[in-house]
């Protein structure tokens, strides 16, 4: 029933933007925060970014000033705006749902089935 949902992704132009959606669904315990990951050919899954449910976001060194990761709580949506897209910004990029029962300390993890973002001439 968990869902976890991606949209947006394509082939941009250097200094383009992108704007990638993701929704999750079917999460019964709470979602405590939203964000992305992404990983390119031969590199490490990294955290891109990341909003709580508070409001509180994170983002990695390299994409500051140009992405911002937005939620919509009630839909249990998180974008993420992608300007200035440089080639290094290609990559797999994959949204992920960190959900938390307020009587449990188990954390559940969702993931999504990645959306192809590639920065190409």
């Amino acid at each position: 029933q968990a869902r976890v949902v991606e949209s947006g992704g394509g082939l941009v132009q250097p200094g383009g933007s992108l704007r990638l959606s993701c929704k999750a669904s079917g999460i019964i315990v709470r979602i405590v925060a939203m964000g992305w990951y992404r990983q390119a050919p031969g590199k490490e899954r990294e955290l891109v970014a990341s909003a709580t449910n508070d409001g509180n976001t994170v983002y990695a060194e390299s994409v500051q000033g140009r992405f911002t990761v937005s939620r919509d709580n009630a839909e249990n949506t998180v974008y993420l705006q992608m300007n200035n897209l440089k080639p290094e910004d290609t990559a797999e990029y994959v949204c992920n749902a960190e959900a938390q029962d307020a009587d449990d300390p188990t954390r559940y993890y969702y993931w999504g089935q990645g959306a192809q973002v590639i920065v190409s001439p």
